[in-house]
């Protein structure tokens, strides 16, 4: 196998996050599923934003901020996603670039706007998402380089691709290129709504071996196995991966493989803010601890430190150097 020149690669829908704070009744008024993740057209998009109030804005998308944080923490990381030509799709460019990820996917010259998601949160932290995928969904297998897959250690797919078909086909063209490479190849479940949707083909791809790694919080997990059963669902995890990785919020994560399971606490925190992120956090944090070689405890540890940090504020991206807060918390960095 030849040296790789990323640690990880992400391929995701690229996604320009709108954040703004809100209630229960703004939810209910827009027919909103609190928690959930609901894909909508450019009216309705139109239609949310005109209600909105202030907000904060920033460049997303669920394996996007995963790559930010990796990169945060000082890997060589690189995205693939689709964005327009447009005023948003040159901000997302220059605002992952300024991350030090490499960025190099073309932008669509037509078609339809760079994809928007609108997150609403709520006091209790919680965050509802409505998704007007726009460009992303335009990613296709053309945008797929042979070469920079086969040059990433780890190649890191969001389960939020499985919607367009042509994001599809380019998931799985880069995930036979991955293993062609010797490459591992990882997959997070991104959503309870979006495995409900998907559960009998993401099974197939754990179960084929087209991924290693799967990361999935309670929910997720539990709605691929359809049981209200922690455990019974985490067995059947471990016979269908050959690694595991749930998280289960306030009680930390367990990482699972074939033969053994590692529980990790989760790390305390002052308050909570905004859960936008966390998954995606956690999962920078113990990617980064599995290309520096670090056993899964610690690596649990330093998802449970970048999911801690995210959480405690507005937004899925790092206010504070990742490298430098695992530093002070003794762990590799």
């Amino acid at each position: 196998m030849t040296s790789a020149k990323y640690d990880v690669l992400g391929i995701g829908n690229a996604i320009f996050d709108v954040l703004v704070r809100t209630d229960e009744g703004f939810l209910a008024a827009h027919g909103m599923v609190k928690g959930g993740m609901a894909l909508i057209d450019e009216a309705r998009a139109a239609s949310i934003y005109a209600d909105m109030g202030p907000a904060t804005e920033m460049s997303g998308g669920s394996a996007a901020n995963t790559i930010v944080g990796l990169a945060g923490f000082g890997a060589r990381a690189a995205y693939v996603g689709k964005v327009k030509d447009d005023q948003i799709g040159r901000l997302y460019t220059h605002d992952i670039r300024a991350a030090k990820v490499a960025f190099d996917t073309p932008p669509a010259s037509g078609g339809p706007a760079t994809g928007c998601s609108y997150i609403l949160v709520t006091p209790d932290g919680e965050r509802t998402m409505n998704t007007y995928l726009g460009a992303a969904q335009d990613l296709s297998p053309a945008d797929i380089d042979a070469e920079t897959v086969a040059a990433a250690s780890i190649l890191y797919l969001e389960g939020y691709l499985w919607d367009p078909k042509a994001a599809k086909d380019a998931f799985l063209k880069a995930s036979q290129i991955a293993h062609g490479a010797n490459r591992q190849v990882a997959l997070t479940l991104s959503d309870a709504f979006c495995v409900d949707r998907y559960r009998d083909e993401f099974l197939q791809l754990m179960r084929s071996d087209a991924v290693d790694l799967v990361f999935a919080n309670e929910t997720e997990l539990r709605s691929l196995y359809q049981t209200s059963d922690f455990d019974t669902a985490l067995a059947q995890l471990r016979k269908d991966v050959a690694l595991g990785v749930v998280t289960r919020s306030e009680k930390g994560c367990v990482v699972a493989t074939k033969d053994d399971v590692v529980a990790v606490p989760a790390c305390p925190i002052d308050g909570l803010v905004d859960t936008t992120g966390a998954g995606d956090l956690f999962a920078a944090g113990f990617l980064f601890g599995l290309v520096r070689g670090t056993s899964h405890e610690n690596a649990g540890r330093l998802g449970a430190l970048a999911a801690a940090e995210v959480i405690q504020h507005i937004g899925a991206r790092p206010q504070v150097s990742l490298k430098e807060l695992a530093q002070a918390n003794g762990l590799p960095a």
